[in-house]
Formats: structure tokens, C-alpha cells, sequence
């Protein structure tokens, strides 16, 4: 077995190197040094998104709403697809409406926004900000295309399929509708809100979300960024959320995008074009293998680094926002481990530690091509009326928190910089981009320091879901501030055992209807979990020594405080 995290204490490595060779659990060291800054915290996990719209108003989807509020002392922002889209506002798996925008017997608009102000509503009472997909086409505004007769399809059809992702008919039509959505927030929700949420133009146009060319997307973004700017001049705007530049048409559109917000002239307006923040998609390929499941970590890394590659090469694009608007181990958050076996890893802590892993790579990746992350959204929040633990993309199940919900908490009790850590048992970033994790485990260390704390999110990851021994840890934490003799640790743990309502629902012979009991006992179990009381620890020259075992597919949060 292999190291953990790092630091510098004489004699441990060459100690975890015999017990490597002996075939025994070895020793990993990590040590964080507080003096050492290697760059901000940004919060990039406070980013959350979903299909179903028409959820947000829903029992699950309000409460758990002001719990993605509460994990983050940030703003939260939710993206959500369907905002424009026609229908009666029932949801169905990926699929939702809020019957915006019409046209009357005479061919005139004719905007409704009962549904839409139901929807934002929620998102002011639990205290969240909007992440606006201006998407997808209303009916009565699609263009006819070749081949395509039905608006809407229904799952399991590519719900993608229909007239719902075509072009407009009339892109000055397009545009007023983005004028007239925009100055209804503004009007509803206030000035001062709206401007501090962003528009997005569309989602993935570079597949079958989009039945239109590239030429087509950037005209559709030209108008939408225009006309949401005359309603609010202030309005962040951008795009253009492609899938992730793993693919060689994905890099190509995404190029193509920039250079027509650099160089390029609006359609619209024949003004520059406004880009204030860039969106792409990256994503993971997890698979069953010999019956178990493996991850896919070098794919959504590997489109991660090709996105920030490409923004890169544009030096007056470098220090413009990238939210990577989804960011997830695979595609379909509504295929449920029914369909697809590999996705049993969303119910239990695995999906939890992949999370962990990714964060701190995608810092690393950020950091290497000199570019600004700003979020790394998770497309996945709750499905109403579904069987519980039934294995789709979430973050709870009929109101009972999954594993993966406690690393977002465990990020939001992370602040200020990032600083220098390390560990003997890390896989370099370059090698995950490049290989993933197959061979030994992944155990590494993403630091923190802010005033009169620190925090250290420690994992023990690997593609492979399969039985290993653990990892016997000893954690250094160096430049604790002159004069402070002792710390508080607080030790929050996700595995199997803490932190993770699946294995306790397991326990209960896996109930679909859970007695009042049971579900109380399922709410508290989705609860982040302390692996022990708090206690003291002294400070000896200024470092603080930890010592603790991390099971495979684990996670936990070292957080100090002084």
C-alpha cells in the first residue's frame, strides 16, 4: 500500500517504503505548510444543475434548495434547462416547460411568466442566485427543420430530439424574448439581485442539443447577449456551454466561439460581442468492468485541460471566469443504475471521493494554464416519485441526503487560500490526466488557510470500486502562527460507515417505504458526519501532528481552528 499525505518527518518515508515492500499497509505522510500560498480558495463547488425545472417548486427540490444554501457561507448558484421552453410545466425525466413566450392568432408574442415566477420565487426563498440557461426554444418560435415533426420527446427518446432545440424562425423575435424575460426579473426580483446572477446563451449546441450550425449558435448568441443587455446593461453574459473539448468538434466550436467574441461582430447589433465569463462541459466515462464499476477521471480532466488550453492561447481571455456549467463523472443524470450498472456509484461514498479528487485536480489544471475557475457546477440535484437509492445523478433521494451532498459541505467549510501540501501517496495530476487512477491510490490533500483557521480535505481514491486495506495516515500541518499553543481539530469523515445514509438504508434491508423511524434515522445518516468529538491538540514548533487510517473511496476534512 502507498503513503498518504505529506510532510516531512524523518525516517517515515523510507519506514512506508519497507512496509510497501512487505506487502503491508503503508505509511502516507502529508503536510500542509500555512506559510506557503499557492493561490485563492475559490469556491468552484457552490454550482449545482438539473433537467427538470418544473422541480424547483416540488416538496424534495424546495427543501433541498435551502440545504445547497446552507452548505456554502458563498452564494450558491442552480443552472436549470427548460427556463423558455413550452408546455404545462409538469416535469418529466429531462424534460420540463414554463409556457413563456406564444404567439397569438395574429402571429404576435404573448409572454406568461406564472410558471417562470414560481420557479425564481423558490430560488429567492431558499436564498440561492439563478444561473440563467436562456433555453430552450418555445414552440410556437422553432423553425421548421428537415426530419424533426415532434415538439417534444419523451424518455427514454433523445428528449433532445425534438423541435424544442431548434433555431428560432425569427432571431429579432429571439431577441426580444431575452429582453423581455430579462426585464421581468429585473422588475420581480430587483436590480441589484439580477445583476449579480449570469445568462447563458443555450446548452451544448455543439451536439444534438442544437439543430442549427455553428453559424446559427453564434447569431443566436448575439441576439440573446444583446437584448439581455438592453433590458439590464449590468447583466453577466456568456456561454457557450459545449460539451467538453475531449472531442475534436468540441475544441473546434469552442475555438470558434471565442474568436467570434474577440474579433467578431454582433448580428445583432454590429457592436463587439460581450463575453463575461466562458462555460464547456466536461465529463467523465465511468464503466462496469468485471463486475464492479470504474471510473473515468482521465476523461473529465483531460476536456478540462484542452478547455483551459484553448482559452489560454487568448491572453486578454485569461483572467475572464470559466464555469465549467456541468462537471461530472459521466453524461445522464436521469439514466439510473437501472439502465446503465456502472452508475451504481452515485449512492454510495465513491462518487463522494471521485468529487474530491476532481476539485483539487482542476485547481491544479487551473493553475497550470494561468487561467480563472471560477465554478465547477454539478449536474445533479433530485428526482420526485422515484424509487429510493435508485441509482440517478443526485444529490438526495426522496429528501435523504447521499454521500456525495457531505463533500460539498465538507468544500464549504474550507477558506481563504489555498496553500502548499503534499503527500506521499498522491497520483500527479498529469498522470490521472493521462492514465487515471488503475495502479495504486490516489491519496492526496487540497489546504486551506483563512484567519484563525485552517482545513485539509484528505482523500483515498481509486477508479477501481473494488475491497482494499486503507491507508494509515500521518498528517503535518506546519506554520501554525507564533504564539498559538494549541488547535481544536474537528475530524469530519464520509465512507462507508459515516456520513452516508445508503449503507444505514442497506442496513434497514433496503425499505421502500421506510417507516417514520427509519426515514428519521435515513435524514439524520445523510447528515456530514464527525469521525469523533473534537478535541485539543498542541502545537510543537509550530506544527500539529495528526494520525489516523482513511479506508479506500473515503474523504475527510482536518478542520483547525486557533
Amino acid at each position: 500500500m502507498r503513503a498518504i499525505v505529506v510532510l516531512v518527518l524523518s525516517g517515515l518515508m523510507s519506514m512506508s517504503l519497507l512496509a510497501a515492500q512487505n506487502g503491508s499497509a503503508g505509511t502516507a505522510e502529508v503536510h500542509a505548510d500555512l506559510t506557503k500560498t499557492i493561490g485563492p480558495y475559490t469556491p468552484i463547488y457552490r454550482w449545482f444543475g438539473y433537467d427538470e425545472s418544473n422541480y424547483t417548486t416540488m416538496k424534495y427540490g424546495k427543501q433541498l434548495l435551502r440545504e445547497l444554501h446552507d452548505l456554502s457561507p458563498e452564494p450558491v448558484y442552480i443552472r436549470a434547462h427548460h427556463l423558455l421552453t413550452s408546455g404545462d410545466g409538469v416535469a418529466e425525466l429531462k424534460w420540463s416547460s414554463s409556457n413563456v413566450f406564444s404567439l397569438d392568432a395574429n402571429g404576435k408574442p404573448v409572454y406568461d411568466f406564472k410558471i417562470t415566477d414560481e420557479t425564481f420565487d423558490e430560488y429567492q426563498k431558499a436564498g440561492v442566485r439563478p444561473f440563467v440557461e436562456l433555453g430552450f426554444m418555445p414552440k410556437d418560435l422553432a423553425a421548421e427543420v428537415p426530419g424533426i415533426s415532434e415538439y417534444q420527446l419523451h424518455y427514454p427518446k433523445p428528449t433532445m430530439g425534438g423541435a424544442s432545440n431548434n433555431p428560432p424562425k425569427d432571431y429579432a423575435m429571439w431577441g426580444e424574448l431575452a429582453r423581455k424575460f430579462t426585464e421581468h426579473l429585473v422588475q420581480r426580483y430587483g436590480r441589484e439581485q439580477v445583476k449579480s446572477w449570469y445568462f447563458e446563451v443555450w446548452n451544448e449546441p455543439d451536439i444534438i442539443y442544437w439543430h442549427g450550425t455553428e453559424a446559427d449558435y453564434l447569431k443566436l448568441y448575439d441576439y440573446a447577449v444583446a437584448f439581455v443587455r438592453a433590458a439590464l446593461p449590468e447583466a453577466k453574459v456568456g456561454g457557450p456551454s459545449t460539451t467538453g473539448p475531449g472531442s475534436e468538434k468540441a475544441s473546434a466550436f469552442l475555438d470558434a466561439f471565442l474568436q467570434h467574441c474577440l474579433h467578431g461582430k454582433s448580428a445583432a447589433d454590429g457592436k463587439a460581442v460581450p463575453l463575461d465569463f466562458i462555460s464547456f462541459h466536461p465529463k467523465g466515462h465511468p464503466e462496469t468492468v468485471e463486475g464492479h464499476v470504474r471510473m473515468g477521471l482521465a476523461a473529465e480532466l483531460k476536456a478540462a485541460q484542452t478547455g483551459f488550453e484553448i482559452v489560454a492561447k487568448y491572453p486578454q481571455l485569461r483572467k475572464v471566469p470559466i464555469v465549467l456549467s456541468e462537471a461530472d463523472p459521466e453524461g445522464c443524470a436521469a439514466c439510473s443504475m437501472k439502465v446503465n450498472p456502472a452508475n451504481a456509484y452515485r449512492n454510495g461514498p465513491l462518487y463522494a471521493t471521485y468529487t474530491a479528487a476532481a476539485m483539487k485536480a482542476l485547481f491544479d489544471l487551473q493553475d497550470e494554464a494561468h487561467v480563472n475557475l471560477a465554478g465547477m457546477l454539478s449536474w445533479s440535484f433530485e428526482f420526485e416519485g422515484k424509487e429510493y437509492f435508485e441509482g440517478f445523478r443526485t444529490l438526495a433521494t426522496n429528501g435523504i441526503d447521499k454521500p456525495v451532498l457531505n463533500v460539498f459541505r465538507m468544500a464549504g467549510l474550507m477558506a481563504g487560500d489555498r496553500v502548499e501540501a503534499s503527500s506521499t501517496g498522491r497520483i500527479e495530476t498529469g498522470e490521472i490526466v493521462k492514465s487515471g487512477v488503475r495502479g495504486a491510490a490516489d491519496v492526496d490533500v487540497l489546504a486551506t488557510k483563512s484567519d484563525r483557521q485552517a482545513a485539509l480535505m484528505v482523500w483515498n481514491y481509486h477508479d477501481d470500486d473494488l475491497p482494499a486495506a486503507g491507508e494509515r495516515m500521518k498528517v503535518v500541518v506546519a506554520g501554525v502562527p507564533a504564539g498559538v499553543k494549541r488547535v481544536q481539530l474537528q475530524h469530519y469523515r464520509i465512507d462507508e460507515t459515516h456520513s452516508n445514509s445508503y449503507t444505514v438504508w442497506k442496513g434497514m434491508g433496503s425499505p421502500q417505504t421506510p417507516t417514520p423511524e427509519q426515514y428519521a434515522r435515513l435524514k439524520e445518516a445523510g447528515q456530514l458526519e464527525m469521525l469523533s468529538s473534537p478535541e485539543w491538540l498542541d502545537v510543537q514548533n509550530g506544527k500539529v501532528l495528526i494520525e489516523m487510517e482513511l479506508p479506500r473511496q473515503a474523504v475527510s476534512l482536518l478542520r483547525l481552528t486557533w
